[in-house]
């Protein structure tokens, strides 16, 4: 199954509804998924893979911009290896299968993380992928593959004080540009909107420096039932939001 063609036009929606530049998703709840079927983990994830599917899908029509998942955290290494070594096989699977309807629709793919622990098989197919949609200028799909929030700003700090250490930077001229600069999102908006799934209602180590502004929305279904409707709802709830980024005034981001 591959992602589908975003050639059919995007459905109505209720007027007044607000489209988030970015969008960020918490995919949670495949394991929850599959419990409550009777079913092994490994099976949730393949289903998660098909719901990310229909989330590119909503996102290339509804006019989304950036569209950030979160689909191996750096903590999730303490999992069974079985089920670490199934999650990077969907990784190679779901390029194999969906990179050239990506590209025929336009979207570009940046994979943000750490490489440390990957094998040079994978490290290769991030660079693969990046590679052949780099000159795409639709959606852009940012992967948070083996990313921890804490991890990118540790790393950050590394670099900052190489440049100190180096003479290139004054320590006086560090601002939260010097920061933003130093991150594996450099030149990515911050997200408007994180969306978590399963119901769990924290935001686990994922963008904490990109989200200090977003708005939260949280949703009790597990990430393979993510529908359009689901979707839907999520962007009602982020559109009665009032968005003032510690002003008074509401205002865009």
């Amino acid at each position: 199954m591959s992602v589908e063609t975003a050639a059919a036009a995007t459905p109505s929606t209720k007027q007044g509804l607000k489209i988030p530049g970015h969008l960020a998703v918490i995919m949670d709840g495949n394991g929850r998924w599959a419990k409550a079927r009777g079913k092994v983990r490994t099976e949730g994830h393949v289903e998660g893979v098909k719901a990310l599917r229909r989330l590119v899908d909503l996102s290339i029509r509804y006019g989304i911009k950036h569209l950030t998942v979160f689909s191996f955290s750096s903590e999730n290494w303490r999992r069974p290896r079985d089920e670490v070594n199934f999650i990077f096989g969907l990784l190679h699977r779901f390029v194999a299968s969906d990179l050239a309807t990506l590209i025929q629709n336009n979207v570009r793919i940046r994979i943000i993380g750490s490489q440390q622990g990957l094998d040079e098989p994978l490290r290769r197919l991030i660079a693969d992928v990046q590679d052949k949609t780099a000159a795409n200028t639709g959606l852009e799909l940012i992967v948070a593959f083996n990313y921890g929030g804490k991890d990118e700003l540790t790393e950050a700090t590394r670099r900052i004080a190489a440049e100190v250490a180096a003479g290139r930077l004054n320590v006086e001229d560090i601002s939260e540009e010097t920061v933003e600069r130093a991150l594996y999102t450099v030149g990515i908006p911050d997200p408007d909107l994180i969306i978590r799934t399963s119901g769990e209602q924290r935001v686990s180590n994922f963008l904490l420096w990109q989200g200090a502004y977003s708005e939260l929305v949280f949703i009790d279904e597990n990430w393979p039932d993510f529908s359009e409707q689901v979707f839907l709802r999520a962007l009602d709830e982020y559109s009665s939001r009032s968005r003032r980024f510690g002003g008074i005034e509401s205002r865009s981001p």
